[in-house]
């Protein structure tokens, strides 16, 4: 586990720093507001490194420790609503204890931004990495994106507050990243200047929405069926405007920054001419990819298509990118009890996405790496013998497959005595 750097880093220069410590940073230049804690693994990071530039008077915020995650969540809540750019976070089930709070922030309209150490929820008690306590946003109102890189989670912080303040959006945006592979793991980051993140990132304006006493309006108030339908609708046509502005806000930053993907939505690994094409989020990318590129040099066609924004879901750019293959393999850092093919949220998401599409190729889903277990090279193979079967015998043995199981069931949790080891 990495501790804080010891001294700031260096602007427009490159630097040896975590993904919590990139996303500090990025509070540091946005000229973050009110910034809450609440102390939580593996988010726990990115408060450290904030509590140590605002003691260096490097940073000059309201950091506030409030009593509970619950409480982080409120502060920030009633500060954007004020006006003030605002910065939380959590892990787990912290996540889930503020879940009143970040419910309601969506329905307000406030563009608070918070990131999500993904942590394993309870029980049993785990730290390691599961996307399940991002995803519980999903359904409502906030914008949700998957790091990969160090470098990438300061980059999508600074592109957050653009995108979240703009006025024709106005909803709050989740960045998830995992717990230890991107949460604790040190990376060279290419740090910006400040004036480069002056011109890219303008000041937070509410305009007429502003809670002020110069302005006296309501926020929140009780409507039931009068106006709930309607407020619902307001919400939905936001979130729909979302996808514009964020390509606008992309190319600009690309353009300030000079650095990017095509899209913003989704990143393509050798995936022209692919005829299987892996699916993942976040870390997942990195073990992926070494097993693409090895596959390829063994004349495999395999590709990799990691899925960067989860709302808004990228709908158009999947269909396009799995428009040309023959099976897609998506691999699960989550699980959904009793969905569709007892798959995971991205899977049954994905195959949603794909079914308008005139080209319907092999759709498999692949749980693994949960709870902060790695995803290896080898595990990735398997995936893909799997999905080579699929177009070998024009069909599909089994939609969901469990990847790098120690155990089987029965379990003790069944009232069973054994466990035996998997032949998986």
């Amino acid at each position: 586990m990495t501790s804080v750097q010891t001294q700031p880093a260096e602007q427009g220069k490159e630097e040896l720093i975590s993904g919590s410590e990139a996303i500090a940073i990025a509070c540091s230049m946005a000229d973050v507001d009110v910034i809450t804690a609440y102390p939580i693994r593996p988010y726990d990071t990115v408060m450290q490194y904030v509590s140590k530039l605002k003691a260096d008077g490097a940073f000059d915020c309201d950091f506030i420790v409030a009593e509970s995650e619950h409480s982080q969540f409120e502060i920030v809540k009633h500060a954007s609503s004020v006006g003030a750019r605002t910065f939380c976070g959590s892990s787990g089930v912290g996540w889930f204890y503020a879940f009143e709070a970040i419910t309601v922030t969506a329905g307000l309209r406030l563009p608070v931004v918070a990131m999500v150490g993904n942590r394993a929820l309870d029980d049993p008690g785990a730290f390691g990495v599961e996307h399940n306590d991002a995803m519980a946003v999903r359904d409502l109102g906030w914008m949700l994106y998957w790091v990969a890189t160090a470098q990438e989670a300061l980059d999508i912080a600074l592109l957050s507050w653009r995108i979240a303040e703009d006025p024709r959006v106005f909803l709050p945006f989740a960045i998830s990243c995992d717990g230890s592979f991107l949460t604790h793991s040190q990376a060279i980051v290419n740090v910006p200047t400040q004036e480069q993140v002056n011109k890219f990132l303008p000041a937070y304006d509410r305009g007429k929405l502003q809670l002020h006493p110069d302005n006296p309006i309501t926020i929140a108030p009780q409507v039931n069926e009068d106006w709930l339908m309607e407020i619902r609708r307001q919400t939905d046509e936001a979130m729909q405007r979302t996808t514009a502005v964020i390509k606008e806000a992309y190319e600009e930053f690309k353009a300030e920054f000079g650095r990017g993907d095509p899209s913003p939505f989704i990143e393509e690994f050798m995936t022209e001419d692919a005829e299987i094409i892996l699916v993942g989020m976040g870390t997942l990318a990195m073990p992926t990819r070494v097993a693409v590129r090895r596959m390829r040099e063994a004349g495999k066609k395999v590709g990799f298509l990691r899925v960067k924004f989860f709302r808004p879901f990228p709908s158009e750019e999947i269909q396009e990118a799995l428009s040309r293959c023959k099976a897609v393999c998506v691999i699960d850092r989550d699980y959904s009890y009793g969905s569709p093919s007892n798959g995971g949220v991205l899977f049954n998401e994905l195959r949603s996405a794909v079914y308008p599409s005139k080209n319907h190729p092999h759709i498999l889903n692949f749980i693994a790496g949960l709870g902060g277990r790695e995803v290896r090279v080898r595990d990735v193979n398997q995936i893909t013998e799997i999905g080579q079967a699929a177009i070998d015998t024009g069909s599909i043995d089994q939609e969901t497959t469990w990847i790098c199981l120690l155990y089987t069931s029965p379990s003790p949790r069944d009232g069973l005595l054994s466990r035996m080891p998997s032949s998986a």
